[in-house]
């Protein structure tokens, strides 16, 4: 069954969300997060009828797409000149990591009712993590030692992995391999596309560079985006 519209979803899932959520502030939100908090029930209908418009519509706010990017040391004790020492870490929107939240909830359903998921798939999926993914291993192991066979395990790591996304694959495949239409799809090219992200640090911000592959770093849809990319 195909994913084309996203359903519309209520007040009081909006609220359930918000409060469930890490408190964080980000310098590109309009007022910050705890003040929000405070306020929810005041502008909690506003909130919801961004979110329904952005999801009935197709359509990401443009002022949600932009990323602040933070260089921290990975270590105190490492050289502060170094720039390779640096870790970048992306700030996005309170409220458009909400946005995700809602999405990733339908499009975790959809996948899951489907049965879409790759079968080994642990990370970044409902009831799974490293220690399924572990157990998985450690058991074919000891069945390969029951049945005094060899074992090879084999380990790939991919730098900068989310990086290397290209859109217009991922907009494919998120339509011919997991069902994703319509409205949806539209939803999800407009998330991704028009993008940009500025460096800031100390009281100094770069001006916007634009971010024409990948998935948004820190965000709430790409870890799943790059998986369901690399299937």
């Amino acid at each position: 069954v195909p994913l084309c519209t996203f359903k519309p979803v209520s007040e009081s899932v909006v609220k359930n969300l918000i409060l469930k959520s890490a408190p964080k502030t980000c310098q590109l939100d309009p007022i910050p997060t705890p003040l929000l908090v405070e306020c929810l029930d005041t502008l909690l209908p506003s909130l919801t009828a961004l979110v329904n418009s952005s999801l009935s519509s197709g359509v990401f706010p443009e002022v949600f797409k932009t990323a602040l990017v933070t260089p921290l040391l990975k270590k105190k004790s490492l050289d502060q000149n170094e720039l390779k020492n640096y870790r970048p870490v992306s700030n996005l929107s309170f409220v458009s990591k909400i946005i995700e939240k809602l999405v990733l909830s339908q499009l975790s359903d959809h996948l899951s009712a489907n049965s879409l998921y790759n079968r080994f798939q642990s990370a970044y999926r409902p009831g799974h993590s490293t220690e399924t993914a572990l157990l998985k291993i450690v058991n074919d192991l000891l069945l390969a030692l029951d049945d005094g066979n060899v074992s090879l395990l084999a380990l790939l790591d991919l730098s900068a992995a989310f990086d290397t996304i290209d859109h217009s694959i991922l907009l494919h495949r998120l339509h011919h391999d997991f069902g994703i239409q319509g409205t949806a799809l539209d939803w999800f090219s407009s998330y991704l596309t028009n993008r940009t992200q500025s460096v800031s640090i100390h009281c100094y911000t770069s001006e916007p560079a634009p971010i024409s592959f990948g998935v948004p770093q820190g965000s709430v849809l790409g870890p799943v985006l790059f998986v369901l990319y690399t299937a």
